[in-house]
């Protein structure tokens, strides 16, 4: 099923209330409110340790208006797995059982979990809100940081390893969905939301949330920051749908480079990438280039 809808079409009811722990500017809560509003609240989010353990608040008390779990940070997708189950045995009709974490927790320490539930196809939608860092214990490196960004980690070159392609390696799988997101594009999350969760099976759904903080840029340039990704062709958008891939309308233009913002106008905008040299830009542009090439590539297979 196509999913399209418009603005004035999306609940107006909050699921992700005022009142927070999230820091000024924060992409989760941008990530969260579509969820809630996806689902009508109608959804259990299985959440392992990191910033969203903490901006719910403390308990008693919640600012999301959803069943929330939390759960010790390698080991989400497994508990997801379990009450998809559980929920089908009982003949249960609670609505999606999702995954919500972040990058540590996808890229790096639940990685073995996260590729079991997948070659289980666990029925349960995984979101990564990807800010390319551990932010909640200090900013350190993750395997979805940049190359070239500076983290407590990296404090001096910046990263010199290359990030890993997590959406490429979900698409290895087989799984019968995987898409990438952005914060700077709701309406285009709500709309995959809709769709994965049409879908049996393990969806994965991978969305780019810029970090104000750890990036160091003003909490006022959050979607900025992450529209910017998209128009220099850092972050692409794109969906695999049960054996089509397509390029996501707002990334369709930025398959022809001249088409793209200069990198540097997105790098600029980061206190992480301050000083960064010509050559080092060079690099990731190379590898922006990479990902445009292998993703069109897989687009022609999948179509």
């Amino acid at each position: 099923m196509s999913v399209r809808v418009r603005i004035d079409q999306i609940p107006k009811e909050r699921y992700s209330l005022p009142g927070n722990a999230a820091c000024q500017g924060c992409p989760h809560l941008i990530g969260l409110k579509m969820v809630g509003k996806a689902f009508r609240g109608e959804a259990t989010l299985v959440i392992p340790a990191g910033c969203s353990s903490i901006i719910p608040g403390y308990h008693p008390y919640t600012s999301l208006d959803m069943r929330v779990i939390h759960v010790p940070f390698a080991s989400a997708p497994a508990v997801a797995g379990g009450i998809s189950r559980a929920l089908k045995v009982r003949g249960e009709d609670a609505g999606p059982v999702i995954v919500w974490a972040g990058d540590g927790a996808t890229f790096d320490i639940g990685f073995a979990t996260l590729s079991g539930s997948a070659v289980r196809d666990d029925n349960i939608i995984y979101i990564v809100s990807d800010n390319e860092a551990y932010m909640n214990t200090g900013v350190q490196a993750s395997g979805s940081t940049t190359y070239g960004a500076k983290t407590t980690t990296t404090p001096i070159l910046g990263k010199r390893d290359r990030r890993k392609e997590i959406d490429l390696i979900m698409l290895m799988h087989k799984i019968p969905y995987v898409a990438t997101a952005s914060v700077a594009y709701p309406l285009d999350l709500y709309e995959k939301l809709l769709r994965a969760n049409e879908i049996k099976g393990f969806k994965f759904i991978h969305l780019h949330s810029p970090c104000p903080p750890g990036w160091r840029f003003d909490d006022s340039e959050t979607a900025e920051v992450a529209r910017l990704a998209v128009e220099t062709g850092a972050w692409i958008l794109f969906e695999y749908n049960q054996g089509k891939l397509s390029i996501s309308p707002m990334s369709r233009p930025y398959a022809d480079k001249s088409r793209r913002k200069p990198l540097r106008l997105y790098l600029e905008k980061q206190g992480r990438f301050r000083g960064i040299s010509e050559k080092e830009i060079a690099i990731i542009e190379e590898m922006i280039d990479s990902n445009w090439r292998i993703l069109l590539e897989l687009e022609k297979i999948f179509k």
